[in-house]
This record gives structure tokens, C-alpha cells and sequence, in this order.
């Protein structure tokens, strides 16, 4: 029986046209939904399962049991024995859905600043936290890493997967902040997340000294690299 409760899952594919997605059950009881999200640059694509783990860590929790009913081959294996995840195959979840959707911040800044205690920087020490408005509302994201450093995702890539994997894909703003850093700036790979998934879009970064700018994804991605060709028709 499916929770009344349990989003729809839908994996923005336009590349593979491959239907993936996933639930984690974390030690708090909760579960987190994951999509795959593709990317133009196909490195960047994230896979369900690592959507489902990132956001489970990113709300302070720990990943005790995978859902996904077909097998992938997105490193389900690494995930399995980094957590030492209980797998099972058969029969979806049943229970409390995390909701990602928070309420609207009074005080962007304050939300942004509050948000980065929840950062999971083993490596790095050097938390990021994003706030993404959605056409239903505000979705949190701070930085996580795990112990190998490519399968971690950042801030902003946490915030969008959250979206996607709850069923939102419409994007109007994305708010950064990183307490550590004078100015503010995402890394390559989020520009290229960003370009892709809300094009057209503002990224508002805030920096150390209380200033923010404002910019729209192309511009923080000049000649990024897109093309319908790519596209599986």
C-alpha cells in the first residue's frame, strides 16, 4: 500500500529517458525520497540514491535502510557499506515522508546563517547553506560530505535535488551563503546544475560583510555548454 503521504516520483531524464528513484529510510524514523537528476555534462548527474542519502544527512540524520526496487548501477554498493544500509528490493515504504518544503524565512540572511549548523563537512570544515524558492514554497540545502568527496553534494545541488525528488521543478530564486568565504561564489559544478535546472533564474549570494548581488545562472555560466542533440527522442 502506497503512503498517502509519499510524493510522486519523477526523474528529470531528458538525456536517458531512464525512470530511477529511491527512499531512504533514516534512524530517525523518517523517510527521504531521491530522484536522478541528469545533467548535460553527464558526470554531474545524481543518482537517486545519492539524492535520498544527501538529504537525509543534510537534516541531521542517519541513513539505515534503502528502498529501490530495481537495481542501478549508481554505487548502491558504496552507499551500502559506507552506512551499512539494510536493503530491500520488494515492497515501498511505509511511514512519515520528509517534507522539504519549510516556512517562508522572515529574515533570509538569519534562515541562511541558522541553516549552515546543519552542514556536514567532515573534509572540509567550510559549511554552505542555500534556500530555494519553488512554486510551493522555500527548500533547504546545506553542503554534505561524505568520505569520498565526488559523491558529495553542495548546497545548492542538495536544495535542488530536495525539490525534484518532492515532485517541484519549478524554480524562481536561489539564495546562498557560506559564513567562512569574504565572497560568496558556487563552485563550477553547481553553475552547471543551476544553468540546467533553472535557467533564466536569479542566485542571490550573500557575502561575510552583510552585502549580497544578485545574478541571473547564465551569466554565472557564460557559453555554458547546452544542446537538444544530447536529448534522447
Amino acid at each position: 500500500m502506497k503512503n498517502q503521504n509519499q510524493p510522486g516520483l519523477k526523474s528529470y531524464s531528458p538525456y536517458s529517458k531512464t525512470e530511477e528513484n529511491c527512499f531512504i529510510e533514516g534512524d530517525s524514523g523518517l523517510i527521504y525520497s531521491g530522484v536522478r537528476i541528469e545533467n548535460i555534462s553527464f558526470p554531474l548527474t545524481i543518482s537517486a540514491v545519492q539524492a535520498a542519502v544527501c538529504s537525509c544527512l543534510a537534516n541531521g540524520d542517519k541513513p539505515v535502510k534503502l528502498f529501490q526496487q530495481k537495481p542501478f548501477s549508481d554505487l548502491s554498493d558504496y552507499w551500502k557499506k559506507l552506512f551499512g544500509l539494510e536493503i530491500n528490493r520488494d515492497c515501498p515504504p511505509y511511514g512519515h515522508f520528509f517534507n522539504p518544503i519549510i516556512s517562508s524565512p522572515d529574515d533570509i540572511k538569519k534562515a541562511l546563517n541558522d541553516l549552515c549548523r546543519k552542514a556536514v563537512t567532515i573534509h572540509s570544515g567550510f559549511p554552505v547553506s542555500a534556500l530555494l524558492f519553488t512554486s510551493e514554497g522555500w527548500v533547504a540545502g546545506v553542503n554534505v560530505e561524505v568520505a569520498s568527496w565526488s559523491l558529495g553534494l553542495c548546497a545548492e545541488r542538495v536544495a535542488i535535488s530536495r525539490a525534484f525528488s518532492a515532485g517541484y521543478s519549478t524554480f524562481k530564486e536561489l539564495h546562498v551563503y557560506a559564513p567562512k568565504s569574504e565572497f560568496c561564489s558556487p563552485c563550477g559544478a553547481c553553475r552547471q546544475v543551476m544553468n540546467e535546472c533553472m535557467p533564466g533564474k536569479t542566485v542571490v549570494l550573500h557575502h561575510q560583510n552583510q552585502t549580497l548581488t544578485r545574478h541571473f545562472t547564465e551569466h554565472l555560466l557564460p557559453y555554458g555548454f547546452s544542446s537538444d542533440i544530447l536529448k534522447n527522442t
